[in-house]
């Protein structure tokens, strides 16, 4: 045990040298230093399947899997992703960004590994913030009904709204009660028992067993505190809190948890502390940790189903949209321009700059008659002014607007893919080309009119956005083909993101990989004038 805090006080040590040259996800890993230590000390991965959700508190369970050495490559181009990642390594069972799966997944591995007469253990590891999606609770109600054998330990670092607390303040999980209790809980004679009593009930008759379950249940309710009836209510047995600092208490529960030979879901309430042994974490959490953003899970269905049939004023503000840089592929936004514009009552938008996105926040908030939605990119703005008291004007529904004017070529940028055209405009004019550049602000409704004027002044309309293919150039398409715009000279051509997902990186790396960097949109109006020698000089 001795060597074990030994390693979790080196372990931490290291992630906070390496993300002090990396940057990345600091407060969530420091949490989970001893749970991730007690883990690979008691289970035998990558046979025993531990799954991490959100994936970035996944750090130190990186360095004890073999990469310590690449930790400096942490979300750089072509290096260690910040998030488990299937392709990088066996220890990595499931892919999670910030995504409330690990359980649904969990549970289909052990359904598979029951079927196929394996005995390996499944473990997923869920934040507190993860678990408030409605997937979460989806999967622990479909883990009770099969009462197949699984792990869920939840991380809980009071980052969330959970019932760990009173209006005093937060409850202390420690102490030789709790600490007791704890223990008493993952005991294997005692669980074994209690399989026993629910046998010996199930044969006497229904009502009898319902009645020492329930006796159970609410008994344990009281020793522990309101939260377990929950977790038992959905067929989890449950134990906790437990301290996820002391290594002693960690590694005899989880020790009991595996020995045991009775069936059934297991969820483990773990209480961490995030930033744990970084002092300027633990006293600045607004400098140092990761933020937690909130965002409820909504599936297409739900989209259509709850809110666009029905016309209700929805406003869905969809933040990371396009390419992000080191979030790497689980949080590049690329698809939901494809699958919102094409309901019928959805208004859809995108701004290109920081001042923009403050009035299609106003625009979103005026409109009470259907559902809106927006879509911004991670990082910081440009740089351009704010609106007068950092309050946005609603715009015109479905109106874009003329940027530069030029001739011949008009590119027709969505959303931040904007910002790259007006790079490409510089670039052409230095060379003598000019060229028009549109900020179409809307993809749906489409401001026809000015499609129509720019296909009528301009031999080539190139779209650009990133997001993949269905999107905004889909739409223009339609437009340009149903309206008989393409019959004639005119010729349009898109730029989206390409049939595959791009690797983290910096945002330049991205652009280039993706074909949508400034230089990639210049080269490509030289293509479209057949100016092939100026395309490739261009690009060098």
């Amino acid at each position: 045990m001795k060597e074990l805090k030994q390693l979790s006080e080196e372990l931490r040590s290291d992630v906070i040298f390496s993300v002090s040259k990396t940057g990345g996800h600091l407060g969530s890993s420091l949490g989970v230093v001893e749970l991730t230590v007690a883990l690979h000390y008691v289970f035998n991965a990558p046979q025993d399947r531990i799954l991490w959700d959100v994936g970035h508190q996944a750090y130190p369970h990186k360095i004890l899997t073999g990469r310590r050495d690449k930790m400096p490559t942490l979300r750089q181009t072509n290096g260690l992703s910040g998030f488990p990642k299937r392709a990088e390594s066996e220890y990595d069972s499931f892919g999670a960004g910030h995504s409330s799966t690990s359980i649904s997944a969990g549970l289909g591995m052990a359904v598979g590994r029951d079927l196929k007469g394996r005995k390996n253990h499944v473990i997923a590891v869920i934040g507190d913030g993860a678990m408030t999606a409605g997937q979460a609770f989806e999967a622990m109600n479909n883990a009770g009904y099969l009462d197949s054998d699984m792990i869920v330990i939840l991380n809980d670092n009071k980052q969330v709204s959970l019932p760990t607390a009173s209006l005093d303040g937060p409850i202390p999980p420690v102490g030789a009660l709790s600490s007791a209790l704890s223990r008493l809980q993952s005991s294997r004679p005692l669980r074994e028992l209690r399989e026993v009593a629910k046998g010996v009930t199930k044969q006497i008759g229904g009502s009898m067993h319902q009645l020492a379950a329930k006796v159970d249940e609410y008994a344990r309710g009281m020793i522990s505190g309101s939260r377990s009836t929950l977790f038992e209510e959905l067929g989890l047995y449950y134990i906790g809190p437990v301290d996820g600092h002391n290594m002693d208490d960690l590694v005899t529960i989880l020790q009991e948890v595996k020995s045991t030979q009775t069936t059934g879901p297991v969820l483990i309430h773990v209480v961490t502390e995030k930033g744990r042994g970084y002092p300027y974490a633990e006293r600045a959490a607004d400098k140092y940790h990761d933020k937690f953003e909130k965002l409820n899970g909504v599936f297409p269905s739900q989209v259509v189903h709850d809110v666009d049939l029905q016309k209700l004023p929805v406003r869905f503000a969809m933040d990371r949209a396009g390419l992000v840089g080191a979030d790497g592929p689980t949080h590049c936004g690329a698809f939901d321009v494809t699958y919102l514009a094409c309901l019928p009552n959805m208004v859809v938008m995108a701004p290109s700059d920081e001042a923009e996105l403050f009035h299609m926040v106003a625009t979103a908030a005026a409109i009470d008659d259907r559902p809106s939605c927006f879509r911004y990119p991670r990082g910081n703005g440009i740089g351009v002014p704010l609106p007068d008291g950092n309050k946005g004007i609603p715009l015109e529904i479905g109106k874009g607007r003329v940027l530069l004017g030029g001739e011949r070529v008009a590119l027709v940028g969505y959303g931040s893919a904007v910002q790259s055209c007006l790079a490409a405009a510089s670039l052409l004019e230095d060379r003598g080309l000019n060229v028009t550049v549109v900020d179409a602000r809307f993809c749906k409704p489409l401001d026809h009119a000015l499609i129509r004027q720019l296909a009528k002044a301009h031999e080539f309309l190139i779209t650009v956005e990133e997001g993949s293919i269905g999107g905004f150039g889909s739409h223009v398409a339609q437009f340009l083909a149903l309206d008989g715009l393409l019959d004639g000279t005119t010729k349009w051509r898109p730029l989206v993101l390409p049939d595959c997902y791009i690797e983290h990186g910096s945002p330049a790396y991205q652009l280039a990989e993706a074909g949508l960097s400034p230089a990639h949109i210049a080269a490509t109006v030289y293509n479209v004038l057949g100016k092939t020698r100026e395309a490739l000089e261009v690009m060098t």
